[in-house]
């Protein structure tokens, strides 16, 4: 047993050392190839994010965004076709024709294109939406009432956004029918204030105007415009809804309504400024006589 190791491993030798140093060389310089190549990409990619970069940490511009979902996309793509080269390249090394396979992945594809119709679908439908630039890495998007988050990663075939509540949730591109885009060029922070119908309206609004110049002197990269009051919206038996609108940078439409109703209510507390609460009638009804008992607030 001994012996018949040893006659195989003195043959393993003879043809590791008349082959074997030659194949091993012509591999590692097809893998230092894939590298460098790999590298190069990844090069290419950093010097556009760079080219595009303001400077400005706490804002991502689209260009960023564009430049970061690029990057991506290219890194992805290198990869597959570096590891598809450098097994190629490894059966031709050791014999294997890749003639025929060539031949046959063209086949292969045809094959595939009729079987996998769904990842086809996903791949031309993901360039296009990195061809008419309809959101990026970085962008907040909503598909949905149920699933809307942080773009985090794109490729040709999958999109990952990240939700509130740090749930990710991996979409085929394919199947995106409609998308809002809710971080794109800017944003505007909805917020509607409910008075009571006993409040002064006119004063109402008059400091709600006030708040909306403190808060973009206060928020400047966030708020790019004072507030707007557009006037009463709605009305009901509880009161009235003033609505107000403050034009954003993408994506800081949450931070810049958060402060700005704490900012409403310390500053309706200080002027004695009600809001409105729903309020109820309570009759009595006894011997067909009905009697007003009073109010009551929910």
């Amino acid at each position: 047993m001994g012996v018949m190791m040893g006659a195989r491993l003195d043959r393993l030798a003879t043809w590791f050392n008349q082959f074997g140093w030659a194949k091993v060389e012509k591999l590692l310089l097809v893998l230092v190839t894939c590298l460098i190549f790999l590298w190069a990409i990844s090069l290419v990619s950093r010097a556009v994010r760079k080219a595009v970069d303001d400077g400005d940490e706490a804002v991502t511009t689209e260009a960023e965004r564009r430049a970061e979902t690029l990057g991506s996309v290219l890194k992805n793509a290198a990869r597959v076709l570096a590891v598809i080269f450098f097994l190629l390249m490894m059966l031709q090394e050791f014999g294997v024709n890749i003639q025929p396979l060539l031949a046959g992945s063209a086949v292969a594809g045809v094959a595939l294109g009729f079987g996998a119709q769904a990842l086809v679908k996903d791949v031309i439908a993901g360039f296009f939406l990195l061809l008419e630039n309809q959101f990026a890495v970085g962008d907040i998007i909503a598909l949905d009432e149920r699933t809307s988050g942080t773009v985090e990663r794109m490729t040709l075939r999958i999109t990952m956004i990240r939700d509130s509540e740090g749930r990710a949730h991996y979409l085929p591109n394919g199947a995106i029918t409609k998308v809002t885009v809710l971080s794109k060029n800017f944003a505007r922070a909805l917020v509607d204030v409910e008075l009571s119908n006993d409040a002064d309206v006119d004063r109402a609004m008059e400091v709600l105007r006030d708040l909306g110049v403190q808060i973009a002197r206060d928020m400047p990269t966030q708020a790019v415009e004072a507030t707007k009051v557009l006037g009463i919206e709605s009305m009901n038996a509880s009161g009235c809804t003033i609505r107000t609108l403050t034009k954003t940078a993408p994506g800081a439409q949450w931070d810049v309504a958060r402060e700005f109703r704490r900012l409403i209510l310390a500053r309706f507390r200080a002027e004695g400024l009600s809001m409105a609460l729903p309020q109820r009638v309570v009759w009595n009804r006894s011997d067909g006589v009905s009697t007003e008992v009073g109010q009551s607030e929910d």
